[in-house]
């Protein structure tokens, strides 16, 4: 594929590399969603706000904005509802899903049917390749996310999760090569691309691999060299394809679950800035970045995340605030013992440990203190309860290393809260204060 550099449009205000301001003259709504076939089929009918900024993907011509619905997180469907109108609103356009996400995508296509908003999103999805075991389950699983969200077409679709490029390789002995240049032929896709977890290697052959029309990759100022990383995402906008952000914020750990220093840090940079702005400051600052996805789970979130999308462009932040933000780096991976993010691959647990909270826990022991940590993990482990379910309980059986994306040795770090949360005397004594409680 022969593309252009991404670039970046905001509105009335094409931002093209290396970044000069050139003004659009702009016409009616209809004029602006029917500038060709490619962009037609693309963009959503009613596409803009003056607010919010938005990067094209040059090579469909379609505009996506820069702040994305990460849809993975959603509260309770009234709730989601109204966020999902709001940020519609607010001139969000890129909505991701996957196939994997429980309930998720049936959740979505229901509130896109009652408030006939379609075709104002561009709707991602995923395939869960580990659920290709035979040439036509591509076709069956595709048909399933379609019939869920309620859409006979996904706007960006991706294979899920990819690792290492032998998996990429057994999907094409499967024919998913020739399946999805099908897909997008007959128009039930967009664009083909994948979401990615592996080594920066195994992120380069994928990338090479194939004729892929965006890739989607975990980036954050704490993971700048992990997984894909910067280097990822270089190779990918050199290709000249648009480049999705995940996990910007760790899952909330580089907002509420930053460590005091990392917070003074930032507070003195910049009093009136949310600890969250920061982290999306950080990727919208380059220029390679074409859409964040966050989970918003408040309208307060999606306010002010949509606030700081408006505002910040490329190679906008100061020396001193990349200052402020290696400083809070430096302070939050002292303190942050184990790269957990919360996303729940690893569950459930055949022994009941809540794995996730075992480790925030212990994360907290040392960002807020031990006596904090122990606090959580006893909740976590449901202590109330005559069969309580404790880091060591595990029996090594790997499942869930198998499934972790951030590569985590799962039954060593639980070794490692069972020393630090569940020492010698304690278990037993929760048991008792248990037994007599719930008499």
């Amino acid at each position: 594929m022969t593309c252009l550099p991404v670039c970046s449009f905001t509105a009335g205000i094409l931002l093209t590399a290396p970044w000069s301001i050139v003004h659009l003259q702009t016409g009616s709504q209809a004029e602006t969603c029917a500038l060709g076939r490619s962009r037609a089929q693309l963009e959503p009918r009613s596409c803009y706000t003056a607010s919010m900024q938005y990067r094209e993907d040059i090579c469909s011509g379609g505009r996506i904005s820069a702040l994305g619905f990460g849809c993975m997180r959603l509260p309770k469907e009234s709730e989601s509802e109204r966020l999902i109108l709001r940020a519609l609103d607010l001139g969000i356009n890129y909505f991701d899903t996957a196939y994997l996400y429980a309930g998720n995508e049936e959740m979505l296509g229901r509130i896109m049917a009652r408030n006939g908003i379609r075709d104002r999103m561009l709707l991602a999805t995923k395939l869960p390749h580990g659920k290709c075991r035979a040439p036509g389950d591509t076709e069956r699983l595709f048909t399933t996310s379609c019939e869920r969200l309620q859409t006979p077409r996904i706007d960006y679709y991706l294979l899920h999760n990819l690792v290492e490029c032998a998996q990429w390789e057994r999907l094409c002995g499967l024919g998913v090569d020739a399946w999805l240049a099908q897909l997008k032929a007959e128009g039930r896709i967009g664009a083909a691309g994948f979401s990615f977890h592996g080594s920066t290697d195994e992120f380069l052959k994928i990338l090479n691999a194939y004729d892929w029309d965006f890739c989607q990759i975990q980036y954050n100022y704490s993971n700048e060299n992990f997984q894909a990383g910067r280097a990822g995402l270089l190779a990918a906008a050199e290709r000249g394809i648009p480049v999705i952000i995940m996990e910007p914020l760790l899952g909330g750990k580089l907002a509420g679950g930053l460590p005091k220093k990392a917070q003074a840090a930032l507070r003195e940079a910049d009093p009136q800035a949310s600890l969250a702005s920061w982290g999306l400051r950080w990727l919208w600052d380059q220029p390679q970045v074409t859409c964040v996805l966050s989970g918003m789970n408040t309208l307060e979130q999606l306010e002010d995340n949509a606030a700081v999308a408006s505002a910040t462009l490329p190679n906008s932040m100061t020396p001193a605030q990349h200052e402020a933000i290696e400083a809070a780096r430096t302070s939050f991976e002292a303190a942050f013992r184990i790269p957990c993010t919360g996303c729940n691959y690893c569950m459930p647990c055949p022994k009941g440990i809540n794995i996730p909270a075992a480790f925030a826990a212990y994360n907290s022991s040392y960002n807020f203190g031990w006596f904090t940590g122990i606090m959580g993990h006893m909740m976590s482990a449901n202590v109330m309860d005559p069969n309580p379910h404790f880091a060591r309980s595990c029996v090594n059986c790997g499942a869930c290393k198998a499934k972790c994306p951030q590569h985590i040795d799962v039954p060593t770090q639980l070794r490692a809260v069972r020393k630090r949360l569940e020492p010698g005397i304690a278990i037993p004594a929760v048991k008792l204060f248990a037994k007599i409680h719930n008499k």
